[in-house]
């Protein structure tokens, strides 16, 4: 899990960047999708995981700060 522990590193401050720049590229792979199919359409699916990473890892420093 290379890059959960990549993720692990970064402040809250990194981390919600790269959650911004994320989300900006998955929308952007998506319409260009539309227009003209990818030829890796694996990628799609890559964005959306490492999003649901980036919100894993702020959520779970987000229920460590509350104890």
């Amino acid at each position: 899990m290379k890059k959960l522990e990549e993720l692990k590193e970064l402040s809250d401050k990194d981390l919600k960047e790269r959650l911004d720049a994320e989300v900006i590229a998955l929308t952007q792979l998506r319409i260009n999708h539309t227009i003209t199919p990818l030829d890796n359409s694996g990628s799609l699916k890559e964005k959306r995981r490492n999003i649901a990473r980036i919100h894993t890892e702020l959520r779970a420093r987000e229920l460590k700060n509350d104890q």
